[in-house]
């Protein structure tokens, strides 16, 4: 087979693997601009007296989105809209008593998948760590305070 022949038969399998993958629904999110909701929900109990203090920022020239004292249930929310052309990021920092830890609330490269289809990422900080989930149903333990 002549090198031109092996290089039209390269070329045309890319392609068919990129129209492909540009038709599963959850690969469309790479290639536009996509909005997610970001929940971060106090899930402690017993702690009415004492708040999880809420403080996140946007790893771009976003800056600050601010902070929330949440009691018992309370949900702190909001939009994140991704970009191709960068890694959307959402720093925050929570704080209960003398517990306090910094996490990734939303990282586009591995956010972008699991919280399709929704398009909702929830998070609930309990006394023994923080929980995922894209439908608050399915809760999956991600990381402990320490």
């Amino acid at each position: 087979m002549k090198a031109h022949n092996i290089f039209l038969l390269i070329l045309g399998l890319a392609t068919y693997v990129t129209f492909i993958s540009l038709k599963q629904p959850h690969h469309n999110d790479y290639f536009g601009n996509n909005t997610y909701n970001v929940h971060i929900i106090n899930g402690f109990t017993n702690n009415s007296s004492l708040p999880l203090i809420v403080w996140c920022s946007s790893g771009d020239d976003s800056g600050d989105i601010g902070g929330l004292a949440l009691q018992e249930r309370d949900d702190f929310s909001w939009s994140v809209k991704t970009k191709f052309w960068k890694n959307t990021q959402y720093l925050c920092t929570m704080k209960l008593d003398q517990k306090r830890r910094r996490f990734q609330a939303f990282h586009g490269i591995r956010d972008i998948q699991r919280c399709n289809p929704t398009k909702q990422c929830f998070w609930l900080v309990k006394e023994d760590g923080f929980y995922f989930s894209n439908d608050e149903i399915y809760w999956q333990k991600d990381f402990s305070w320490i």
